[in-house]
C-alpha cells in the first residue's frame, strides 16, 4: 500500500491529472535537508520557539500535490525537530505569501481529469492525505504545540477547511472566507462538515455550507470561528503579540485543546469516510458541472499571472 510518506506518492498524484506542472518526483526522506521545501518557506524564532511558515505555491494557489508532500515533510520534521530536541518548537504559525490569498483550495485542476477518467482512486487519494495532514495540525502533532493560522488573504473551499484545523485563527479585516463546492453540484469534503458541526452545530454547519455563500472576517470572528481580527498589514504583527502575551500560559492552552478533543473527539476515520463520500459524490457530476469547476481553474490562473506582473 502507498503511504503519503511514499517517495512515490506525488507522482501518484500528479498522474491523476494531465502533466501541466509535472516536476521531479520528490525524494525520499533520507536524501533531503530537513526545513527545507518546494513551496513552503519556514523560519524557527527561538526566542518564542515559533515556526513561522509561509505558503508559496509554484502553480495557482491551492493544494497541488507537491505542495500536499511538503506539509507531510513539514510535520514530519517538526515532530523529529522536537523530539531530538534540535528545535524546540512550541508555537507553529501557517500564512501564506501569494498576495491576497490564503488559499483557494483543492486542485480543481487534478479534480476535474480525474472525475472525466472515473478515477474514484486518485479523488479518494488526494482528500485522505488532506484530512491527514488536517488531524495531525488539529492535534497539534500530539505534542505540547499550538498551531495558528495567520490570514493575510482570502481563504475558500479547502483553504477555509484548513484553516478549520487550526488551534487559533488570526485574520486580517476585509478577507473573505467561503464554501464554493456547492456552485458546481459538489460539498467541501476535506473537513469542513467535521468540523463546522462540531463548533456550530449541525443546523448551522449545513446552512453555511449549502449557501455557498462569502463572508467576512468579522462574520466569523462573531461566530467564534476566528480568535483575533487585525487591521490589513497587521495580522503578522497580532499574532507575534498573540504568542508573547499567552506564552505563560501555554501549557494550560495546550491542556485546553486536548480536553476539548476528549469532550468532542474527531477521529480521523471520520474525516476519511467524508472523503470517500466526496469523492463518490464528484464521479455524479455532469459535464455542465465541471465546466463550471474549469471556469475556477481559469479565474484561479489569471490570479497568478496577476501576481507574476
Amino acid at each position: 500500500m502507498m503511504t503519503i510518506h511514499d517517495p512515490q506518492f506525488a507522482a501518484g498524484l500528479r498522474n491523476a491529472r494531465p502533466d501541466r506542472t509535472a516536476r521531479t518526483p520528490v525524494s525520499a526522506k533520507a536524501s533531503r535537508s530537513p526545513f527545507q521545501y518546494g513551496q513552503l518557506d519556514a523560519r524557527h524564532d527561538p526566542d518564542t520557539q515559533t515556526l513561522w511558515t509561509d505558503m508559496r505555491p509554484r502553480t495557482r494557489p491551492s493544494f497541488n500535490p507537491d505542495l500536499l508532500v511538503d506539509f507531510v515533510h513539514w510535520q514530519a520534521d517538526i515532530v523529529d525537530a522536537v523530539d531530538t530536541g534540535a528545535m524546540p518548537i512550541r508555537y507553529l504559525v501557517l500564512g501564506s505569501r501569494f498576495p491576497g490569498v490564503f488559499s483557494l483550495g483543492g486542485d480543481l485542476d487534478l479534480f476535474a481529469h480525474a472525475i472525466r477518467t472515473r478515477d474514484h482512486g486518485a479523488l479518494s487519494r488526494y482528500g485522505r492525505t488532506c484530512v491527514q495532514i488536517l488531524h495531525r495540525n488539529m492535534c497539534g502533532l500530539d505534542r505540547p504545540i499550538i498551531t495558528i493560522g495567520l490570514v493575510e488573504g482570502d481563504a475558500l473551499g479547502g483553504g477555509f477547511e484548513a484553516l478549520l484545523s487550526f488551534h487559533v485563527v488570526i485574520a486580517e479585516r476585509g478577507t473573505s472566507f467561503g464554501l464554493p463546492e456547492t456552485l458546481f453540484g459538489l460539498f467541501p469534503g476535506m473537513g469542513a462538515h467535521c468540523f463546522l458541526s462540531r463548533r456550530l452545530g449541525a443546523a448551522r454547519a449545513e446552512r453555511m455550507i449549502l449557501s455557498g455563500r462569502t463572508y467576512s472576517a468579522d462574520e466569523l470572528y462573531e461566530m467564534g470561528l476566528i480568535h483575533g481580527l487585525a487591521e490589513p498589514g497587521e495580522g503578522r504583527r497580532m499574532v507575534a503579540d498573540y504568542i508573547r502575551q499567552n506564552d505563560r500560559r501555554h501549557s494550560a492552552h495546550c491542556a485546553i485543546y486536548e480536553a476539548s478533543r476528549a469532550v468532542n473527539p474527531l477521529p480521523l476515520k471520520e474525516l476519511e469516510a467524508v472523503v470517500d463520500l466526496w469523492a463518490e459524490a464528484a464521479l455524479r457530476l455532469t459535464e455542465g458541472d465541471l465546466k463550471r469547476m474549469e471556469r475556477l481553474v481559469a479565474a484561479q490562473t489569471r490570479l497568478l499571472d496577476k501576481a507574476a506582473d
